[in-house]
């Protein structure tokens, strides 16, 4: 079916082309790509393209787009190499997108949907002996039905969500080399706190971009959530492999991991260079492998960090001493899990951990425990959509997070409170 899609069209396309040659206003024209992460990634959700003059009243039903997806790591499923975008309406821009009266430049705007793999410029991908989300060669044709127009030259891709992010950070602790993102707050009177965001297994690498949009974890940064904290510095750290890699094999818990002792070096070194970080409002939390890690560093520093946000935890109880419970029980912590969480089994790690909390007498200690996971926009079938239910981490970065294990709701001075407005409000003593 796919080959047949390919035949079509390039048979499609060279009638274009014999135009374009005929047509000066038919020439090939250039295109830039707009990323933005959604709660199941990244996708390709505008196109802007380069006008040779106006194009009056266009119309989204007279365009068409064919996507080729590709990738030099390794060969992508057949399925999700080639497929058309449907375009839901048109408006003149800038180069990067923004609305304009009028302008030199044409935004289309996509449709996207968590199942539509072919809206992704990024590929979950297994190279060599482990699988990792990866940026691909993401390449379009658009056409202008009316007049032949074609734009199949790339002038680049805008990710909307990181403009804001610096993406350069490399740190060496040792010979552990780790990459970051970071986020500095805007007009913030006195000092702020730091928000830490620890990435899953696939978003390993030496590209900060793929730890921020390989889930919505860019979303700490939003107007949203910062003006909960007063505006906070955001530093998401990057392993080359797996937060839970120990060197030869994974850990649990069962034994040392090789990255702890580097990412914690590098959060002091963040602070000492950010004088505006609020030493007693720094927070942690991941998920999955990263939430294996931020427990590791509360475990190792439960004095460092005013409280943990761990989702998908990946740590297994069994792994955890009574001693160890004892060292962090007076650290704020909020759990989010999945009850059929397939990959980090709620009753092996996070479940027995917080009673094991709760029994020592853990007062500020909550687990949001969700019978599944599915769609929390309501745009693609709300609670009839189920995602993985390992993508707890959805309702972190959405700030949706409210209620406890029993599902009562989580109270802060009388009031109910989201995971981030609880998190806000937690200081530690100097």
């Amino acid at each position: 079916m796919k080959r047949l899609f390919s035949i079509a069209l390039l048979l499609f396309l060279s009638v274009f082309l014999v135009q374009a040659k005929e047509n000066p206003f038919a020439a090939p024209g250039n295109y830039k790509l707009i990323v933005e992460g959604f709660d199941w990634g990244p996708a390709v959700s505008k196109v802007v393209l380069s006008l040779d003059q106006p194009m009056a009243d266009a119309n989204a039903n007279d365009f068409e787009i064919y996507v080729s997806r590709s990738s030099s790591l390794g060969e992508l499923p057949e399925a999700v190499r080639n497929g058309k975008r449907t375009v839901l309406f048109t408006y003149p821009s800038d180069a990067n997108g923004t609305r304009m009266a009028e302008g030199k430049f044409l935004t289309l705007v996509l449709a996207v949907s968590p199942n539509n793999p072919i809206a992704s410029s990024m590929q979950y991908m297994r190279i060599g002996s482990r699988a990792a989300n990866n940026w691909i060669d993401y390449q379009m044709t658009v056409v202008h039905s009316k007049s032949g127009k074609i734009w199949n030259e790339s002038n680049g891709i805008l990710q909307a969500d990181l403009k804001e992010f610096d993406l350069t950070g490399k740190f060496t602790h040792g010979k552990v080399s780790l990459t970051y993102g970071s986020f500095a707050p805007k007009n913030v009177s006195g000092k702020a706190p730091l928000i830490i965001w620890l990435h899953g297994g696939g978003e390993g690498g030496t590209d900060p971009s793929i730890a921020l949009l390989g889930n919505k974890a860019y979303n700490y940064a939003s107007p949203e959530i910062q003006v909960l904290f007063g505006g906070a510095y955001v530093l998401a750290p990057q392993t080359p492999t797996f937060w839970m890699d120990a060197g030869e094999g994974m850990t649990r818990g069962q034994v040392n991991d090789i990255y702890n002792e580097a990412v914690f070096a590098l959060i002091q070194d963040f602070v000492a260079k950010n004088p505006g970080v609020d030493p007693t409002r720094i927070y942690v939390g991941g998920c999955s492998n990263g939430g294996y890690i931020s427990l590791k560093l509360i475990f190792e520093h439960p004095d460092y960090f005013a409280a943990g946000y761990i989702s998908a935890l990946a740590y297994n109880n069994e792994f955890v001493t009574d001693q160890m419970i004892q060292k962090i029980k007076n650290v704020p912590i909020w759990f989010v899990h999945a009850k059929n969480d397939p990959t980090t089994k709620a009753p092996e790690t996070v479940i027995p951990i917080y009673d094991r909390l709760k029994q020592a007498g853990a007062k500020n200690v909550y687990l949001s425990l969700y019978d599944t996971v599915h769609d929390i926009t309501g745009l693609f079938g709300g609670e009839d959509f189920r995602y993985n239910d390992h993508w707890s981490w959805i309702y972190s970065h959405a700030n949706v997070a409210r209620l406890d294990r029993d599902g009562s709701p989580v109270m802060l001075n009388g009031k109910p409170v989201s995971i981030m407005e609880w998190m806000a409000a937690q200081k530690k003593k100097k």
